[in-house]
């Protein structure tokens, strides 16, 4: 008799960490010399553990360390001979490169999420092609980079990381993000991201570069942002309206000269377009500013509505991972947490995602986070299971003797 589906001879900890090629992680090991003065306590081991970490949302040293004893002889599948203590795991948090970390959440997030080639670009759909931009803070109770940010009136400064992100809109995942102090300008990450010509991003008006948007104009890379009260904008025309768009709230659409010719070098001019819509719900007027001059009012308003999705990116992320607690007090240890936090959320997307290519139970990220951190060390066939996780956990119970048992007995 063959065994159950449901059964896996590697617990689902051990099916996730599949998802990351081992050839992966060997070259960015490599590349920014991860292993260097490590005999013991290699990037893998660090990785593992501090993923154990984010998945079991451990709040101290000490919970990770016994968390990791209680599990040993299950981590000896991944090749993880000796349980590291609380102490090599403080210094590996201080000294190991964090862009160890940084690398493989960009290099797996191409791995499984590759961007569009730039000859399929018309071929893809809007979502399929948007990119939104956008930034997060996560508050540090503690003296880490208490000197970030200027001192405020009543004495106190700013404190904080923050994540500053770019978004694919149909992956619903941080394509490219850098961590700084909180107190960074919000434009930091502008100048380092590289758009495919045919992209569209829609980010806020904090993030206007003149500069940049004309060479993404240039480019054929098409912007939607909200228009702000110091920018010079001088009228060209007025195109007509259609009464569907005015009857959904669009109050103008204009041609305009954007930029002063005083200041090219710094503003560049160029001609842009600016749509204004009646928002029926706030009872208030937004004036959206794009380079696109082909798409309808509606699509306008709609690429940009989407730009809140990155807030429940935001939210999804902090809401399943443990962040008001760190695991050290220096910036790289908080550095080298919150991408593994990327990473682990990057791995359950990844789940997700094949569910629903699979056309299994429909689960959300919550519960889904939850159902893996209760079964982390769980010996069942991980996508299985997800399907039908009720059927699979009283098979699993029932062990393959009682199962084969049973077929014997009700095989006529």
């Amino acid at each position: 008799m063959s065994k159950s589906k449901f059964f896996s001879g590697q617990p689902i900890f051990n099916q996730l960490l599949s998802f990351i090629p081992t050839t992966l992680i060997d070259k960015v090991c490599r590349e920014t010399n991860a292993d260097y003065y490590y005999k013991h306590f290699k990037a893998f081991d660090h990785l593992v553990t501090m993923l154990f970490s984010s998945f079991h949302q451990c709040t101290s040293l000490r919970e990770l360390h016994t968390g990791l004893l209680a599990n040993q002889h299950r981590l000896h599948h991944l090749g993880i001979k000796h349980t590291p203590r609380r102490s090599t795991i403080s210094d590996a948090n201080r000294t190991r490169p964090v862009a160890f970390f940084e690398k493989l959440y960009h290099r797996l997030y191409n791995h499984h999420y590759q961007a569009f080639s730039p000859d399929s670009r018309k071929r893809k759909s809007l979502v399929d092609r948007l990119f939104i931009v956008d930034s997060t803070t996560v508050s540090l109770f503690s003296n880490v980079m208490k000197g970030a940010g200027v001192i405020r009136m009543d004495g106190r400064k700013k404190r904080g990381i923050k994540a500053h992100v770019l978004m694919t809109a149909k992956t619903e995942l941080p394509s490219f993000t850098i961590l700084t102090e909180a107190a960074k300008n919000d434009r930091i990450i502008m100048p380092q991201l590289e758009l495919l010509p045919g992209s569209i991003i829609a980010m806020d008006r904090a993030y206007v570069n003149y500069k940049l948007m004309k060479e993404w104009t240039e480019k054929e890379i098409t912007w939607v942002t909200r228009v702000t009260k110091s920018m010079k904008i001088k009228l060209l025309t007025r195109n007509r309206l259609k009464i569907l768009h005015k009857r959904k709230g669009i109050l103008k659409d204009w041609v305009i000269q954007l930029g002063n010719p005083l200041t090219e070098e710094k503003s560049p001019v160029q001609t842009a377009r600016v749509i204004s819509i009646y928002d029926r719900n706030t009872k208030k007027k937004i004036h959206l500013l794009t380079n696109n001059f082909t798409y309808t009012p509606t699509t306008i308003r709609k690429l940009y509505q989407k730009r809140w999705a990155i807030e429940m990116l935001f939210k999804r992320i902090k809401q399943n991972s443990q962040l008001n607690n760190f695991l050290g007090e220096n910036k790289n240890a908080i550095s080298i947490q919150l991408w593994c936090t990327l990473i682990k959320d990057l791995l359950t997307k990844i789940v997700k995602d094949k569910l629903t290519e699979k056309g299994s139970k429909k689960w959300s990220f919550s519960n889904l986070t939850g159902f893996l951190r209760l079964h982390l060390y769980t010996y069942i066939h991980l996508m299985n299971f997800l399907a039908e996780p009720e059927y699979a956990l009283l098979q699993h119970n029932k062990g393959p003797d009682q199962i084969n048992l049973q077929l014997k007995l009700f095989s006529f």
